[in-house]
C-alpha cells in the first residue's frame, strides 16, 4: 500500500477546496508559504514592498483563476514560478519607469539650462562632461548596455538578442547606469505632481 506524505496530502486537499471556491483554504496556502515566497521574491527585487506587491499579486491570479487550480501538477513549484516571474516582470516595468522618469528629468534640466545666459551654456556643456566620464567608467557590460540603447538606438529587447541575455537584464542594468549618472549630475528625481520640500 503506498503512502502518501502528509505534506503532500494536505496540500492537494487544499487545492481542491480552492477549486471548489474555499476562501479559507486560500488562506492556509497563503499562510502556509506566503513566509518563504516572500524571502523568495527580496532574493530577486531586493525590495520588501515589492515582494510584498509580487506575492499578494501571485495568490489574487490564483484565486481569480482557481477553477483551474487541479490541473496544477505540483502547486508548490507553481507558486515559486509565479512569484520568480511576477518579480522579473515586476523589476522590467520599474527599472522602464525610472529609466524615463530620470531621462525626462534631466532632459528638461538641460534643456532649461541651455536657453539661458553663456554661464549656464558652461555648465550644461560641464554637466554632459560629466554624464560621459560617469558612462566611461561604468562596468562594460552596463557600459556596453547603456551606449546601445543610448547611443545606438536600440530597443531593449533588441540589446536582449544582440548580446544573448534577458530584457530583464538589460532592463536591470540601465537602471543601474541611469541611477550612476543622476547621481553624480545630482538630478532631482521627484515625479510629476510632488512638491519640493519648504526652504
Amino acid at each position: 500500500m503506498n503512502l502518501i506524505p502528509l505534506a503532500i496530502m494536505d496540500l492537494f486537499t487544499i487545492q481542491q477546496q480552492i477549486c471548489q471556491g474555499n476562501e479559507r483554504a486560500l488562506s492556509n496556502l497563503y499562510g502556509l508559504y506566503a513566509r518563504r515566497l516572500l524571502h523568495f521574491a527580496r532574493l530577486i527585487t531586493r525590495s520588501n514592498e515589492l515582494s510584498e506587491e509580487v506575492v499578494e499579486d501571485v495568490f489574487v491570479k490564483l484565486w481569480a483563476q482557481r477553477q483551474k487550480v487541479m490541473e496544477i501538477d505540483n502547486l508548490a513549484v507553481y507558486l515559486y514560478v509565479a512569484v520568480k516571474n511576477t518579480a522579473l516582470n515586476a523589476i522590467s516595468y520599474k527599472a522602464r519607469q525610472f529609466i524615463h522618469a530620470s531621462f525626462d528629468d534631466l532632459g528638461a534640466e538641460i534643456d532649461l539650462l541651455s536657453h539661458s545666459d553663456p554661464h549656464n551654456l558652461l555648465v550644461t556643456s560641464e554637466l554632459l562632461q560629466r554624464m560621459q566620464e560617469v558612462v566611461n567608467v561604468l562596468p562594460p557590460r552596463c557600459r556596453m548596455i547603456f551606449k546601445l540603447v543610448r547611443e545606438d538606438g536600440l530597443r531593449h529587447r533588441e540589446v536582449a538578442e544582440v548580446l544573448n541575455i534577458s530584457i530583464h537584464t538589460v532592463d536591470a542594468q540601465m537602471a543601474i547606469a541611469i541611477k550612476k549618472i543622476c547621481g553624480a549630475l545630482q538630478v532631482n528625481n521627484q515625479r510629476p505632481g510632488r512638491t519640493k520640500p519648504a526652504e
